[in-house]
């Protein structure tokens, strides 16, 4: 069974301490690529060179809406200049947050848009972070329709915005939340929708699954998300690897 984690800070302290113990324990459970986003200058570095030490790593770079960039302009560039000269598989995690306080959509809409655009311009997917902002971010996303689209990280929204986001090409990322019985409206959505729609994630070190709160948590997990997919699918955990893993391929060209 082959399973590829599309959203994990390998570069996060928690994890980069113990790398290889890391990784070899997500391998030794199927886990056998994983999609390592930054989310600002200062640790876009520490991603690179993370991803060029370690097969099966995958370099994404972005500015994210819940931290403070000192100076978004040359952050900008050096994400153009990373976009025509490094091995990128998407610009993120970027976004859109209406859930932290003191919310400012206007500011985030001036760092989220030039980076859609670079995207769009460089023709790479994006990972999207997106709280309390749904119909917001796919007003930007139908304006600019991007090919190829993206993930929708963490999906949190109704229905109907997940099949907007379809509609547009993205994909949902699935994580631990799907494992709690209180996440009822993702279930649905995870039952509902096809298999083709979602990807899956963990977000480690954090987004902790079920009997796992407050702990660390590491890549391997994925392996208990997919089972968990499956279960509400009445399918095989090796049939939602399967299709997970090859539209994570398909979309990231992994």
């Amino acid at each position: 069974m082959r399973l590829i984690d599309t959203h994990v800070h390998l570069d996060f302290p928690q994890l980069a301490d113990e790398i290889d113990a890391v990784l070899s324990r997500a391998r030794d459970k199927g886990v056998s690529d994983f999609v390592v986003p930054g989310v600002e200058l200062d640790n876009w570095q520490a991603v690179l060179d993370l991803c060029a030490a370690h097969s099966g790593l995958y370099p994404a770079l972005g500015l994210h809406p819940c931290f403070s960039h000192s100076d978004p302009c040359r952050a900008l560039l050096q994400l153009e200049a990373g976009l025509k000269n490094q091995n990128l598989v998407a610009v993120g995690e970027i976004g859109l947050d209406l859930f932290i306080p003191d919310a400012n959509l206007d500011q985030q809409l001036k760092i989220l848009v030039p980076q859609l655009e670079l995207a769009k311009r460089f023709e790479k997917p994006v990972l999207l972070h997106v709280r309390k902002a749904h119909d917001q971010m796919l007003k930007q996303l139908r304006q600019l329709r991007l090919e190829p689209a993206g993930i929708v990280h963490a999906f949190s929204g109704s229905e109907q915005q997940a099949r907007e986001y379809l509609k547009l090409g993205f994909k949902l990322g699935v994580g631990g939340t799907v494992t709690y019985d209180r996440a009822s409206k993702l279930r649905a959505i995870v039952a509902t929708l096809p298999l083709e729609s979602f990807v899956l994630e963990t977000d480690a070190p954090d987004m902790p699954l079920l009997g796992y709160q407050g702990q660390v948590n590491y890549p391997e997990r994925v392996v208990n998300i997919a089972r968990k997919v499956a279960e509400l699918r009445q399918l095989s955990s090796v049939e939602v690897a399967r299709v997970t893993s090859a539209t994570s391929q398909r979309l990231l060209c992994i």
